[in-house]
């Protein structure tokens, strides 16, 4: 059996939802009966989950959970959480809560039957994508200004670069940072719910039968998920590679393949060392792998993308924000955007993590939090301060996260009312 702990907070604050043990389990996996990996098959089995609902120290049942996040007083954001949210029910409205922490989604598993294990694709190092400043675009062509892509004219075996995507080449995907390969009982455009969803492996590319995700330049995100999900909750994003062997729209009425967050949070390297950092954000809808690279150079400001729950990604009532894993500084993206090891401070055992989020209400938050429990232990080489017009001091000074200049274990949120900047500082914050 799962036990999983979903920490809430009012919508003076922002929730983050994250599955840390990513290294443990691969929740694009859930739902796959049978998944075939050279000429092994290993069979998926589901244990039960059991979650429970904490706001300010305090338990909530789910009716009361359930009526705050209608009418907008919680905030659920980040990865998908909504395999374990049950059927609706009514209550009535709770009140918010005016204090302002972070929030973190721990989830700690006991299994009582066999379950598949995730087995990280090989990967291959490539040189990190090239990077922006805050006034410079991040491709040969004009950031924001593609084509609309086509349905049914570009092979899979084809990566849609002209279209504004931003190829990932270090995880021998063809580009891709995710591939979801569905059952063979699933039509595209018609079926309601996607049953089995296997992982592509490394060298397998776009196939046939797959939504295959991809990363945008910085500020931009994917705009291309399909209306079926999947049946026990995973999410799936990405072009459509047909039957035949060309790449269609998941969402025929959004033909632009990239599509803005909100514009207002930034990263900036100030790293005397002149090293760079590489920023992963979760591939979701998707995967939920931290294969979404930002490569932030020294003496440079890049858009950090925050998506407004308003209008973006909602799979079963539960909004979408950006989770991010910060690597240490110097690594390679083809290190750190990538399943990491235990002990390595990388990939998804990067020590920090960073969430940013326009909230449903309007509001958009910001949070530093540690990487737990996941990494625990790890720090990362430099200091993170955020600047601009945020609603209180947040910063991370030589491995530890201060909230308004006191010691924070759980890392720190503010509200943003204008711009804000994660600052990358050598030393200490001042």
């Amino acid at each position: 059996m799962k036990f999983s702990r979903l920490a809430l907070l009012g919508t003076a604050s922002l929730a983050f939802a994250q599955h840390h043990n990513h290294a443990h389990r691969h929740p694009a996996k859930r739902g796959s009966p049978v998944e075939k990996r050279d000429t092994v098959t290993v069979v998926a089995v589901d244990p039960a989950t059991v979650t429970v609902y904490e706001l300010n120290g305090e338990f909530l049942d789910w009716s009361t959970v359930e009526a705050g996040l209608k009418a907008g007083y919680y905030v659920l954001m980040g990865d998908s959480i909504s395999t374990v949210i049950p059927a609706s029910s009514s209550t009535p409205t709770p009140t918010p809560s005016s204090s302002a922490t972070a929030i973190f989604f721990q989830e700690h598993s006991t299994t009582t039957t066999p379950t598949s294990t995730y087995v990280p694709p090989t990967t291959t190092a490539a040189p990190p994508p090239a990077t922006t400043t805050k006034a410079s675009s991040t491709s040969s062509s004009s950031v924001g200004n593609w084509p609309d892509f086509v349905s049914g004219k570009m092979s899979c075996s084809e990566f849609p670069s002209q279209y504004g995507p931003v190829a990932a080449d270090w995880l021998n995907l063809g580009g891709y940072t995710g591939v979801q390969t569905v059952g063979s009982d699933f039509s595209f455009g018609v079926s309601a719910a996607i049953s089995y969803i296997s992982t592509g492996l490394a060298g397998t590319g776009c196939v046939a039968n797959s939504f295959c995700s991809y990363a945008c330049p910085a500020g931009y995100q994917k705009s291309q998920w399909p209306a079926a999900q999947g049946s026990t909750g995973q999410s799936v994003g990405g072009l459509y590679c047909g039957t035949d062997g060309y790449l269609y729209l998941s969402r025929e009425s959004y033909p632009q393949l990239c599509t803005p967050g909100t514009g207002t949070i930034f990263v900036k390297n100030t790293l005397s060392s002149g090293d760079n950092v590489p920023i992963c954000r979760t591939d979701y809808p998707g995967t939920e792998s931290e294969t979404i690279a930002l490569n932030v150079q020294p003496g440079t400001t890049d858009s950090l993308t925050c998506p407004d729950a308003a209008s973006y990604y909602v799979w079963e009532n539960s909004y979408t924000s950006a989770q991010y894993y910060v690597n240490p500084a110097g690594t390679s993206v083809g290190d750190a955007c990538v399943w990491g090891s235990a002990g390595t401070n990388v990939g998804n055992w990067a020590p920090v993590n960073i969430g940013v989020g326009k909230a449903i209400t309007g509001e958009t938050f910001i949070s530093m939090f540690p990487n737990a429990p996941t990494n625990t232990y790890g720090k990362l080489n430099f200091n993170i301060e955020i600047d601009g017009g945020v609603s209180g001091r947040c910063t991370y000074e030589n491995g530890v996260f201060y909230s308004n200049g006191a010691v924070s274990s759980t890392g720190c949120t503010v509200s943003v009312s204008s711009e804000a900047t994660f600052t990358f500082l050598s030393g200490t914050p001042q």
